[in-house]
């Protein structure tokens, strides 16, 4: 099939799955119209590989056939580069807010093909799953984590018995019972990517914890409990919400009743070392940084710009305070548009891979959330009052309000229309409720923050910083 059409993609979404929302079971997110949206959009995306003046940024051309740039293993800079202004053009169409496109999960399985040696008896499982993933042109999502039970025991220990587990090892495979969470994006996902986050305890008790997989979204026994939608059901009017309406990727936790996956997708089995080295095998982290990073400066663009457009259409973009609020947002701009340089500079070939330093987006994955949460916050305060009364976008089309809204809503530069769909834009990405979940996913998108600092620190060689400073103190004695 190789690249797919937004129409191919929602034709495929559209078959049964089962997804169960605000107490109902529902299995048709092309219809439904809590998920529309965003299956919309994620046809929007398949079909940005198709523009004329796109294909070939988006694709490249192997054996007479077209696939999707991002999954190509880049062997040069070039390469690179070019992979990277591939994640730019599909970020900017969501202004860095649907953060699991298909990109994201492509060069995570393409590293994971790039080390399929690392998975042993495996590999020709890790091989042909990545190839039937890229040429059939399929979304994937992945599922990380064990549920929140009681975090002070290691999951073999637990009391209650939640966590996703080999209960049944057969002849046509391994039976998995139990759940995983946080699955972004599972509702508009052909795949499921299943595979491990935590550190496993090499004990026998641990055992059944220690796999990795890929299964179908609609496989029999898989069920995807998603989080209530952001999407505003009583919206007077779809401007009112030109964000939400489209971009929310959805969030659940997968339960696995007793699911059978067949051999040819199991990828680890009772591999606990190969489990706890994981990311640190495959080099995954350099790659999936790589896009949330690109992505993140499509978001802080996108910021920046709606900040500027707020300000000239108050007429408050004279006054210094304002001034430095918009050079604090430019100043984010630029901090990520140059870590990303530095990642590709002293990019270098891991598993035969040209990959991107990740040091320097492991440094901004612990300052985003914070940056970002300030960019929302600068938008809440040069938007001020406006926010709060900016009307609905059906008044426009009411007999009886029309004309008021016309005459005291209008900007000092533009028409109450422009004004309105500019302030209900501008609510809609940083208070709605949709804006509140896009700054719980960056804290939390690659997991704990927290620790991800500790690793950080730990896994530094700082003994060559300490005796710098014994030689500088120790070369000073001397002179005296």
């Amino acid at each position: 099939m190789a690249i797919r059409t937004g129409k191919q993609y929602l034709e495929a979404i559209a078959e049964g799955r089962d997804i169960r929302i605000d107490g109902e079971k529902i299995n048709n997110v092309v219809t439904d119209p809590r998920f529309s949206g965003g299956a919309q959009t994620m046809a929007m995306i398949f079909d940005l590989q198709h523009r004329k003046d796109l294909i070939d940024k988006m694709t490249y051309v192997e054996d007479g056939e077209r696939y999707g740039l991002s999954h190509k293993a880049p062997t040069n800079a070039e390469e690179l580069e070019a992979r990277k202004q591939m994640f730019k053009i599909w970020s900017d169409a969501s202004c860095g807010t649907f953060g699991r496109s298909p990109d994201y999960m492509n060069v995570y399985l393409m590293a994971m093909n790039a080390a399929a040696d690392q998975f042993g008896e495996y590999a020709p499982n890790v091989r042909s799953y990545y190839k039937y993933i890229r040429d059939n042109d399929l979304s994937m999502t992945h599922t990380l984590v064990n549920p929140q039970v009681d975090r002070s025991k290691p999951v073999e220990q637990q009391d209650k018995d939640l966590a996703a587990k080999i209960v049944k090892t057969t002849d046509e495979g391994i039976v998995i019972n139990g759940a995983r969470m946080v699955s972004t994006l599972s509702a508009y996902a052909d795949e499921i990517l299943v595979v491990p986050s935590g550190i496993i305890k090499n004990n026998q008790e641990a055992f059944p914890y220690a796999f990795a997989f890929g299964i179908q979204g609609d496989a029999p026994g898989v069920i995807h409990v998603s989080r209530p939608s952001v999407v505003h059901q009583n919206a007077g009017h779809p401007m009112d919400y030109p964000m939400s309406g489209r971009f929310d990727e959805t969030d659940a936790m997968i339960i696995f009743d007793n699911v059978l996956v067949p051999w040819e997708r199991v990828f680890s089995h009772g591999d606990v070392d190969m489990c706890n080295e994981f990311y640190k095998r495959t080099n995954i982290g350099a790659h999936i940084l790589d896009q949330s990073t690109v992505r993140s400066l499509a978001k802080a663009e996108f910021y920046r710009d709606l900040a500027f457009t707020i300000t000239d259409s108050t007429k408050t973009d004279g006054f210094i305070n304002v001034q430095n609020m918009m050079a604090e947002l430019m100043t984010s701009v630029e901090i990520i548009r140059s870590i990303i340089v530095a990642a590709h500079a002293e990019a270098k070939l891991v598993n035969g891979v040209w990959s991107p330093n990740a040091a320097p987006y492991a440094s901004l994955r612990l300052l985003y959330p914070d940056m970002y949460q300030r960019m929302c916050e600068i938008i809440r305060t040069v938007g001020a009052g406006g926010l709060v009364a900016v009307p609905s976008y059906a008044e426009f089309d009411s007999d009886d309000t029309k004309d008021f809204v016309n005459k005291y809503f209008e900007s000092a530069n533009g028409s109450s229309k422009s004004r309105t769909k500019l302030f209900r834009l501008a609510y809609d990405a940083s208070i709605s409720s949709f804006a509140g979940r896009q700054q719980l996913y960056e804290r939390y998108y690659s997991g704990d923050p927290v620790r991800a600092a500790a690793i950080m620190y730990n896994m530094a060689d700082k003994e060559p910083n300490k005796q710098r400073i014994w030689d500088f103190l120790d070369d000073y004695e001397k002179s005296l």
